[in-house]
């Protein structure tokens, strides 16, 4: 049975002095709940929504994200261009990051790739 010691002040329990072996278990409880209601918070915020890696890759090598998504899609560009309305010119300006697009036209943009429209906008 491990001891603790009870400090009190004004007759009431103040301080309680643990051995330290006693705290580590409790601080490693502890840590294991806050982990647990972490990961189940996380599981129930998941949307599903993954980035695959040669999209991440291709995000750090300075690839724009849309061409990322474009070819991790497997289209062309004329098949993105015809998905969207949109001419393929303008497509690959957007694309090589000569043109910025229209809100309107980014929509368009993740929308025939099938991916949220932040995952096509430039990270901070």
């Amino acid at each position: 049975m491990t001891r603790v010691q009870v400090i009190e002040k004004d007759g009431k329990p103040d301080f309680y002095v643990v051995p330290a072996d006693l705290w580590e278990r409790v601080k490693d409880m502890v840590e294991a709940a806050e982990d647990a209601a972490a990961y189940a918070e996380a599981v129930a915020n998941d949307d599903g929504f993954r980035i695959p890696h040669s999209v991440v890759t291709a995000d750090l090598n300075g690839i724009t994200r849309l061409r990322a998504w474009r070819e991790h899609k497997r289209l062309t560009l004329q098949a993105l261009a015809d998905a969207t309305g949109l001419s393929k010119p303008y497509v690959s300006q957007i694309e090589g990051g000569k043109r910025t697009g229209t809100a309107a036209t980014m929509k368009k943009l993740a929308a025939a790739l099938g991916v949220p429209l932040d995952a096509l906008l430039p990270s901070a």
